[in-house]
C-alpha cells in the first residue's frame, strides 16, 4: 500500500473511532447483561441481586440475568466476576467475603480486581433460634452457651470462615470463650442453614434479620438479639447484644455492585446511576423493608473507600480470632 493509501486508511479508522465510542457509550447495553450472584437461590444475596436486576432492566432497556455461581465460600462467584470480559455485560454482587477470603488463604482476589459501581445494602446479623428451642430469649440463650461444655450447641449461617462465622466469633469471644465453643457447620448460605435450624440439626443461626423472615413470620424461628450497634428500625422488638448485656460485640455485612476491573467507564457510569436512582425507588425500599434488608447506598468512590476500610478492619479482627492463614 501506497503512504497516501495508509495516511486515508489512518483517517478512515479515526473516524471510525471518533463516531463508534460516544455511539457505544450513548447506547449501553446493546444486548443483556448477566448479574452474578457468588451465594445460592433463597438467600439474602441473592433476594437482592434479583431485585437490583429488575430494576437496571427496567432503566437500561436490556435484560439483566441473574446467575447464581456458588461454592468455594464464596470464591467461585466472586472470581467469575472478577475474571469475565470488562465489557459491562458481565457485573455482579460482591459481599462482604470478598475482604475476608485473601485473609483465609482462599483466593488472591481482593476488592482492588473490581470496578465499584454502587453499595446497596448493609446488614447486622441476628442471633436465631428455633421456636422449638429450650432458650428463646438472649439472655437464656447465653447464660446456656457460657455454662455448656464446649461443642454443645451448633451454628450456621455461611462457609467455614465466612463472615457469618466470623460474627458467631466474635460474639464468643466478648463472652470470654473460645472462638470454637460453638461447632461452626458451614452451609451455602442463609437459606440451607435455616432450613437445618428448623429441621433441629443445628441450634443458632448467625445470618440478617432479612434472611430469618420467612421462617420467623410463619412462627417457626425467633430473633433472640441482634449484632449491631444499635436495634433495627426493620424489627425495633428485637435487642442488640450490647443493651442485653449479652456481650460487647458487633458486626456489619455489605452487598455492592461491581463489574471487571477496568470495566469501560461509560458503561460503569451508566449503572452507576441508575443504581443511584434505585436506592430510592419506592420499589426498591418496599422490598427491602419488607423483608428486613437496611439500605445503605455509597455512590463509587465511596464503595471502593469503604471495601478497602473494611479490608483493613475484618484482617485484624480476623487475626485476633485466628482465622487468618498465610
Amino acid at each position: 500500500m501506497t503512504r497516501r493509501g495508509l495516511l486515508k486508511g489512518a483517517a478512515a479508522t479515526s473516524a471510525m473511532a471518533l463516531v463508534s465510542a460516544p455511539a457505544w457509550a450513548a447506547d449501553y447495553p446493546t444486548r443483556p447483561v448477566t448479574m452474578i450472584v457468588p451465594w445460592g437461590a433463597g438467600g439474602g444475596s441473592d433476594a437482592c441481586g434479583r431485585i437490583i436486576s429488575a430494576l437496571l432492566e427496567r432503566r437500561l432497556g436490556q435484560p439483566f440475568n441473574v446467575v447464581n455461581r456458588t461454592g468455594g465460600a464464596g470464591v467461585i462467584g466472586h472470581s467469575a466476576i472478577a475474571t469475565a470480559p470488562a465489557d459491562g455485560y458481565t457485573l455482579g454482587l460482591v459481599t462482604v467475603e470478598i475482604a475476608m477470603m485473601h485473609h483465609l488463604g482462599l483466593t488472591q482476589l481482593t476488592y482492588e480486581d473490581y470496578t465499584p459501581l454502587g453499595l446497596m445494602n448493609a446488614d447486622s446479623p441476628a442471633i436465631t433460634v428455633s421456636s422449638r428451642s429450650d432458650y428463646t430469649d438472649i439472655a437464656s440463650l447465653t447464660e446456656a452457651i457460657r455454662t455448656s461444655k464446649p461443642g454443645t450447641f451448633k451454628a450456621s449461617g455461611t462457609s467455614q470462615g465466612g463472615i457469618w462465622h466470623l460474627a458467631l466469633v466474635g460474639w464468643l469471644q466478648s463472652l470470654g470463650l473460645e472462638g470454637n465453643h460453638v461447632t461452626w457447620v458451614p452451609s451455602e448460605g442463609s437459606a440451607p442453614a435455616m432450613q437445618d435450624l428448623i429441621a433441629g440439626g443445628i441450634d443458632i443461626v448467625t445470618v440478617s434479620l432479612g434472611e430469618t423472615k420467612a421462617m420467623v413470620d410463619a412462627g417457626r424461628a425467633v430473633n433472640v438479639a441482634l449484632m449491631g450497634s444499635e436495634r433495627a428500625s426493620s424489627h425495633p422488638d428485637v435487642p442488640t447484644l450490647i443493651e442485653s448485656d449479652a456481650g460487647d460485640f458487633s458486626l456489619a455485612t455489605w452487598r455492592g455492585v461491581c463489574g471487571p476491573k477496568d470495566m469501560p467507564q461509560e458503561a460503569a457510569d451508566k449503572v452507576a446511576a441508575a443504581l443511584a436512582e434505585i436506592a430510592v425507588d419506592p420499589e426498591f425500599v418496599d422490598f427491602m423493608n419488607g423483608r428486613g434488608f437496611n439500605i445503605t447506598y455509597l455512590d463509587p468512590q465511596a464503595h471502593e473507600q469503604m471495601m478497602a476500610e473494611a479490608d483493613e478492619q475484618l484482617a485484624k479482627t480476623m487475626a485476633a480470632a485466628g482465622l487468618i492463614q498465610g
